[in-house]
């Protein structure tokens, strides 16, 4: 199993000057572990569960350009962008230049929102949910075409929701044919989109699991895609302790997990001390996991 890791909480230090010198210092720690994927959440606030908008949140992809030049080797990715809050071409031309600038490490990870208070607090329309996840299918759609050949598919793009009159996408990534795809979501919508354009699923552990792996196999036979080329990623709170006394029921629960199929569990790094609890991950649960 491989291990990621996100970004939730950025609550380091009692100034925002800390926050630099912290971050730099988890994206080093965090690479040189072995953590596979860095993520970092796409907010303009910090989410009700977590303390609300009168805590502090960074911008999503400013971060991750910051996380890209302090690392070598990992992966680097929204978990996942939010639908409306980029035109799609704007979100397409974000990844591909966080790819181009980092050596080829970037993914995708995109979903339908959920957010809505953070929205229309700060003046994004938050459509329906059916509306939004028409919004990610055509934003889907426009990333391929924009990544498609040399410099993007340019014949004129009309959908329902967006239009391109010209999709050129130069430079192009250095992944090839496009940095990898991650739907975030793991209902029948989210799992059907995962099956016709992405090369992950992002979902959230639970009890029925099994089920929810099961109807992307059925949508993959559907679509004609091969369900063993979907990474198969979960994301989850990690909490092993200030003291690591977590770290054994952590690695009981991610070989669970694997026993299910999932393939890349990405650890919700929420706490004061981000570089201490990464530390304490890359030392005695990334070992711990890697045969599984």
């Amino acid at each position: 199993m491989r291990i990621g890791m996100e970004l939730a909480e950025f609550g380091w230090g009692s100034e925002p000057a800390e926050l630099g010198p912290v971050l730099r210092r988890v994206a080093e720690v965090a690479d040189d572990a072995g953590f596979d994927l860095v993520g970092v959440g796409d907010h303009l606030w910090q989410g009700p569960h977590a303390g609300g908008p009168e805590r502090r949140q960074l911008e999503c992809f400013t971060t991750l350009a910051v996380i890209a030049a302090h690392t070598r080797r990992c992966r680097i990715a929204p978990v996942v962008a939010g639908v409306h809050f980029r035109q799609p071409a704007l979100l397409a031309k974000t990844v591909t230049t966080l790819d181009v600038l980092s050596g080829g490490r970037a993914m995708l990870g995109v979903g339908a929102g959920w957010y809505a208070d953070e929205a229309t607090g700060m003046g994004f329309p938050f459509p329906p949910l059916a509306r939004r996840f028409e919004m990610l299918e055509e934003t889907l759609r426009v990333c391929l075409r924009l990544w498609d050949g040399e410099q993007g598919d340019e014949r004129p793009f009309e959908g329902a929701h967006y239009r391109l009159d010209r999709p050129l996408n130069l430079p192009q990534s250095l992944t090839r044919p496009h940095p990898p795809i991650m739907v975030g979501g793991d209902g029948k919508k989210a799992l059907r989109l995962v099956a016709r354009y992405a090369d992950a699923c992002n979902v959230y552990p639970s009890p029925d699991l099994g089920a929810k792996l099961g109807l992307l196999r059925e949508y993959c036979a559907e679509e004609g895609r091969d369900y063993d080329a979907i990474e198969k990623t979960a994301i989850f709170p990690f909490g092993v302790g200030a003291d690591g006394s977590g770290t054994d029921e952590l690695v009981g629960e991610l070989r669970r997990w694997a026993a299910e199929g999932i393939q890349t569990a990405i650890g919700i790094v929420a706490d004061t001390d981000p570089v201490r609890q990464l530390e304490i991950i890359g030392e005695k649960v990334i070992p711990a996991v890697a045969d599984v």
